[in-house]
């Protein structure tokens, strides 16, 4: 199951910011130390290996949005291409249509690209795609829809990617709220706070 709590409290876990809004940054600023815990207390001992392992792949997956069904199923896929198995998994998160567009730069947070998409207002190559976990591949372009475009919540995005640079390996079209795949992700573009190798290992116990 995806994980519904408290999204701050998910972010002190971790340590890092897993939803993209500035408003964790500034709790984890405010509060750099787990929830529950009193940064006074220095007798806390050193995890294990496997809860290390365990907690990367929650970070992992509450990142991307996943439920454990879902990212495992992306793991299953990355074990049966030749190579790198970790750079594979990366590339199966990244071009997520839900990624794409929040990569893009036209939407604020993970959650609200899944949103926009689930909501149909993007075509994948002229045809309404409402799937977030669709993949994208070199060539598609990715627009949203003309009675879309015309709603203000896409205004202050549009604004704001002005000073936004995307990934190169796509082009995006701020203005035209259009973004077209120029290559695959590499694995550098993904989230560099995971350490999918530690991931890997999670799986590989089992």
């Amino acid at each position: 199951m995806k994980y519904t709590g408290p999204k701050a409290k998910r972010c002190r876990r971790h340590g890092v910011n897993l939803y993209g809004s500035d408003k964790y940054d500034k709790i984890l600023q405010r509060k750099p130390y787990g929830p529950g815990k009193d940064p006074r207390d220095s007798q806390r001992g050193k995890p294990s290996e496997y809860s290390v392992q365990l907690k990367e792949k929650q970070k992992a997956r509450d990142m991307y949005g996943l439920s454990e069904k879902q990212f495992h199923r992306y793991y299953a896929m990355a074990t049966k291409v030749s190579g790198q198995t970790g750079d594979h998994l990366k590339q199966l998160l990244e071009r997520r249509l839900d990624n794409l567009i929040y990569r893009a730069g036209f939407a604020q947070t993970r959650f609200q690209s899944r949103q926009f998409v689930g909501h149909g207002h993007f075509l994948v190559n002229g045809r309404r795609v409402t799937v977030p976990s669709y993949l994208v591949k070199p060539g598609d372009v990715i627009t949203a829809r003309a009675r879309s475009k015309a709603s203000p919540v896409f205004g202050p995005i549009i604004d704001a990617h002005q000073k936004y640079l995307p990934p190169n390996w796509m082009k995006a079209d701020a203005a035209a709220l259009k973004v077209e795949v120029t290559a695959l992700p590499g694995p550098e573009h993904a989230e560099q706070a995971v350490d999918v190798r530690q991931i890997i290992e999670f799986y590989s116990r089992t």
